[in-house]
């Protein structure tokens, strides 16, 4: 055996210290209970989000026409968008898994990630017609 890993073992036959898996217990995130209520997949909440966030060619409209705007002022200010380009696009940024893991571990995810989560669990909900979560119900 190595001299390196039999200390600290406790007895568990695993080769760190430290609590093992079944006595470690953590506390479920309100995203996590709130899935497990509802009986939502993480899996539906990404698919979900990448059905809206997707960005559409409207968008992609949008974000030219704000493009060539900047291009035409080179002023340095930023020129306030007028007609179509005033319109918000879609961010064209989904859920990924890893803010999703992130988010039900509990762990600190963007303020901007948060709202894509939400905005797809609600799409989800929607589907199973039941009422809209507030953000600040889920974090």
């Amino acid at each position: 055996m190595n001299p390196r890993f039999d200390q600290g073992d406790g007895g568990n036959g695993r080769s760190c210290p430290g609590p093992s898996p079944s006595q470690s217990k953590t506390m479920a995130s309100k995203l996590e209970q709130f899935l497990q209520e509802k009986g939502i997949d993480p899996r539906r909440v990404i698919v979900a989000s990448e059905a809206i966030e997707a960005l559409r060619p409207a968008d992609r409209r949008i974000l030219c026409l704000r493009r060539r705007d900047r291009r035409k002022e080179d002023g340095a200010k930023k020129p306030e968008p007028t007609g179509e380009a005033a319109t918000k696009p879609r961010s064209g940024k989904p859920v990924s898994v890893r803010v999703l893991r992130d988010a039900t571990a509990g762990k600190p995810v963007p303020s901007a990630a948060k709202t894509r989560v939400v905005r797809a669990i609600n799409r989800v909900l929607e589907q199973q017609k039941q009422p809209p979560v507030d953000l600040r119900a889920l974090f």
